[in-house]
């Protein structure tokens, strides 16, 4: 059996104006398999497609883990999973891109790549359970320009470096406290809120919401960089990409151990 074929996204049309996308990879934490994002992918191009002025997104109310991040399964065979053109920059690009709202809903902890998941999103209901870690350095995975711009959109950076340097959690206290979380409530109301939320935006015009998203969305790409620094930044990844402590970090947390990295 395909070891990522439990993995499956679900869309379920609340009303005409709101669909809610359920991502769930039950034996794995709910992480994202390259098959999960792509048919993420799929599922936004359609509602999109169907003009869905608002989508509701997350994994199911109650569980511990809201998605573990990246399969790490997968990254065996990847050395660089969050370079441009692979399934959760895909995935990332079709939320900030899609043509409406998208809400995340957020239960249980969520980690590395789901973390970013969540970012991209253009608002964010959680409940008292959540947590967010970036867990990136643990196994030696440098992250992205373009991901570190959507943390440096939302966060002050103090708590940026705090998130990305140690990969300890932030709870969702703090999180609401810098803006990351328009609503925090319990978790017997959490869907009900998204929703109430949901039909607000949707009772709105929809090509003037998807004007300013648009709006907003050049305007948080406008940053303007220096083909050497670019260069810089590139070589910098690919460095850490191809290190031993790349492969120590896989190994260790495939082995449950903590990783010894030796800077090479």
């Amino acid at each position: 059996m395909n070891p990522t074929s439990c993995a499956t996204v679900t869309v379920n049309q609340l009303d005409p104006r709101i669909a809610r996308l359920v991502f769930s990879n039950p034996t794995h934490r709910n992480a994202l398999s390259a098959q999960l994002l792509q048919s993420l992918d799929e599922s936004l191009t359609a509602l999109a497609a169907q003009r869905i002025p608002v989508v509701i997104l997350g994994s199911e109310v109650g569980q511990s883990v809201w998605s573990a991040g990246h399969d790490i399964r997968e990254l065996q065979h990847d050395r660089d999973p969050i370079a441009y053109g692979k399934p959760l920059e895909r995935v990332l690009r079709s939320i900030r891109a899609y043509p409406g709202v998208v809400i995340a809903l957020v239960s249980g902890s969520v980690w590395g790549g789901a973390v970013d998941l969540v970012m991209s999103c253009d608002m964010v209901v959680a409940d008292h359970s959540a947590s967010f870690a970036m867990t990136p350095v643990n196994i030696g995975l440098p992250y992205t320009t373009s991901g570190l711009l959507r943390f440096f959109h939302n966060l002050p950076i103090h708590v940026l470096k705090e998130l990305f340097f140690t990969a300890n959690k932030l709870d969702v206290q703090r999180a609401e406290r810098y803006g990351l979380v328009n609503r925090l409530v319990d978790s017997d109301v959490l869907e009900a809120t998204a929703l109430e939320l949901a039909q607000g935006i949707a009772s709105k015009a929809p090509l003037a919401v998807a004007a300013v998203k648009e709006q907003l969305r050049i305007l948080e790409d406008l940053q303007p960089m220096p083909v050497q620094a670019m260069e810089q930044i590139a070589e910098l990844r690919r460095q850490a990409c191809a290190s031993a402590d790349f492969g120590e970090g896989l190994a260790a947390f495939a082995e449950r151990r903590p990783a010894v990295f030796s800077g090479n």
